[in-house]
C-alpha cells in the first residue's frame, strides 16, 4: 500500500478543536502522522494541499442507492458509490425502501456483501421497523442490528400506528441503535404533491400541509419520553418543526434532525418555476421555512446535513406534477450547495458546517472514529478546495440520474479528492499530485 502526504492544507477537525494549516500523513491505510509542521516522508506520493481545507471524510446518513432491485430503477450501488465519492463522501447510510425491502438480517447482510466487493466507500444499510414498511408487522430488529443495520427506518412511509411507534422505539432502545422517521402523517396528505399555500393553490395541485410533519414529529417526542431511544428526524422541511425539536432537546430527549440542500435553498415558487424537478417528499415549503431552519443549524437545534440523494429515471419526471416522482439527486453537488446555503449566507463558518457532515452524524450512527482525524485511524479523508468556482452540470454527473434542480448553477467549493482507506477514491487534482523520491 503506499504512503501518501498531504502536504500544506488546512486541516479542519471540529470534533477535536482542530483548525490549523499542517501535513497529514498516511501509510498503510491509516493516519500515521498529524503536524504543524512539515513532514519529511521520502518515497511517497504528495498532494499539495495548499488553499485546500483537509477533512474527515464526509459522511451523508440519508441515501437511496436502489439495491436490491427488480430493475425498476437504473442506480446501483455502483453508481451510488461513484457519485458519493465524487462529491467528497467516504461514508453513506443506504435506505431500506428497496423493491424488495430490506426487512431480515439476510437483506441486510446481502446489501453489505454488494457494497464490500466494491470497496470504495463506507455503505451501512438501515433496515426496516416493520415487514413491508406497511406499518403492520414489527422486523426482527436485534437481528437485523446483528447482521450490520445501521439504524432502523420505514423511510418513505410513517410508522403511523402509535403501538407499533412505541414498539419500534423500545427495540431500537434495547439494541442501541438509532431510529430515523419519515415524519408525514399520511391522513392529512391524500392527494399532496406540494406546500400548502398561496403558490398551490393557483397552481391547483393538491396540498401537502407543514402540520403533516410537525404532527408526527410531536407525538414520537410524547411517545418516546418514557422510552429514550436515539429518534432522529430525517429531510426537515417545516420552520414549525424546528421549535419541537429545540423544546424536546432542551427536556434531554435523545433527538436530531437533518436539513437537505433542496430544503436549505427552494421554496415553493420552484414549483412554478422548475415543474417537477421541484416536487420533493417532504415539499419545498416557504422562505421562513427556510428561515427558521438556518436558525435551528444556527444554534445546534439540527446537528446534521444530509442529501436524501433519490435517483430517479428521468421517464418518471417527465409526467403531470400530480403523477410524477418525488426527490432529488444530491450527492455529486451537495458540499457546495451547503456552503452556498450556509457560509454564504452566514450561518455557520466551514469548521462548523464540516462537523455536521462528519462528526455529528458519526456520533448518530454510533460510529464516531469516522467522524475525525486520529492518529491509527483508518485514513477516510476528504480534501475540499473552498475556492473553486464551478457550473454544476448533472450529465457529469456519477450517478446514473438527472433529476436535480440546480442544473446550471454557478456555486463554489469542492471536493477535489477523496481518500478511502488511504486509497484515492476520487480525485481532480491536476498537478497537485507527484511521487517524491528522495532517499
Amino acid at each position: 500500500m503506499t504512503t501518501t502526504l498531504l502536504r500544506g492544507g488546512r486541516i479542519i477537525d471540529a470534533a477535536q478543536s482542530i483548525d490549523e494549516t499542517g501535513d497529514v500523513l498516511v501509510r498503510d491505510g491509516v493516519i500515521a502522522q498529524i503536524s504543524t509542521t512539515a513532514i519529511g516522508e521520502h518515497n511517497c506520493e504528495i498532494i499539495d494541499c495548499q488553499g485546500c481545507i483537509i477533512s474527515p471524510g464526509l459522511i451523508d446518513i440519508h441515501v437511496h442507492f436502489r439495491e436490491p432491485s427488480t430493475g425498476k430503477h437504473e442506480e446501483t450501488t455502483a453508481s451510488g458509490i461513484a457519485s458519493a465519492v465524487a462529491g467528497g463522501f467516504t461514508t453513506v447510510c443506504t435506505m431500506p425502501n428497496t423493491t424488495p425491502a430490506i426487512d431480515t438480517p439476510e437483506m441486510v447482510q446481502t446489501a453489505i456483501e454488494i457494497s464490500q466487493r466494491l470497496n470504495r466507500c463506507n455503505v451501512f444499510p438501515t433496515a426496516c421497523a416493520t415487514l413491508g414498511r406497511r406499518g403492520e408487522t414489527l422486523t426482527p430488529i436485534q437481528a437485523m442490528v446483528s447482521a450490520g443495520a445501521i439504524a432502523i427506518t420505514d423511510d418513505g412511509d410513517v410508522v403511523e400506528d402509535d403501538a407499533m411507534m412505541s414498539a419500534v422505539l423500545k427495540e431500537c432502545a434495547a439494541n442501541n441503535v438509532p431510529f430515523m422517521q419519515h415524519c408525514q402523517d399520511p391522513k392529512t396528505t391524500i392527494g399532496g404533491v406540494m406546500n400548502e399555500g398561496e403558490v398551490q393553490r393557483i397552481l391547483g395541485y393538491g396540498p401537502w400541509p407543514r402540520s403533516a410533519e410537525e404532527s408526527i414529529i410531536a407525538r414520537d417526542i410524547r411517545l418516546n419520553e418514557s422510552i429514550g431511544a436515539k429518534w432522529h428526524a430525517q429531510h426537515l422541511s417545516s420552520g414549525g418543526s424546528v421549535d419541537l425539536i429545540r423544546k424536546a432537546k432542551a427536556a434531554n430527549q435523545l433527538i436530531s434532525g437533518e436539513a437537505s440542500p433542496h430544503h436549505l435553498l427552494l421554496t415553493d415558487e420552484a414549483c412554478r418555476d422548475l415543474g417537477t424537478m421541484a416536487k420533493m417528499n417532504p415539499p419545498l415549503r416557504e422562505q421562513r421555512d427556510i428561515d427558521l431552519i438556518k436558525e435551528g443549524i444556527a444554534d445546534g437545534t439540527i446537528e446534521i446535513l444530509a442529501t436524501d440523494h433519490a435517483p430517479h429515471p428521468m421517464h418518471t419526471k417527465e409526467k403531470t406534477f400530480s403523477e410524477a416522482s418525488f426527490g432529488i439527486v444530491g450527492l455529486d453537488c451537495a458540499l457546495a450547495l451547503y456552503a452556498k446555503a450556509l457560509i454564504d449566507d452566514g450561518v455557520l463558518d466551514w469548521p462548523k458546517m464540516l462537523l455536521m457532515m462528519t462528526s455529528n452524524p458519526a456520533s448518530l450512527i454510533n460510529r464516531p472514529e469516522l467522524g475525525v482525524l486520529a492518529l491509527g485511524n483508518q485514513a477516510d479523508i476528504t480534501i475540499i478546495d473552498p475556492n473553486f468556482d464551478w457550473i454544476i452540470d448533472t450529465r457529469t454527473f456519477a450517478s446514473t440520474a438527472r433529476n436535480c434542480p440546480f442544473d446550471g448553477w454557478k456555486v463554489k467549493g469542492k471536493a477535489i479528492a477523496t481518500m478511502y482507506g488511504g486509497n484515492l477514491a476520487y480525485q481532480a487534482l491536476g498537478d497537485r499530485q507527484n511521487r517524491c523520491n528522495t532517499t
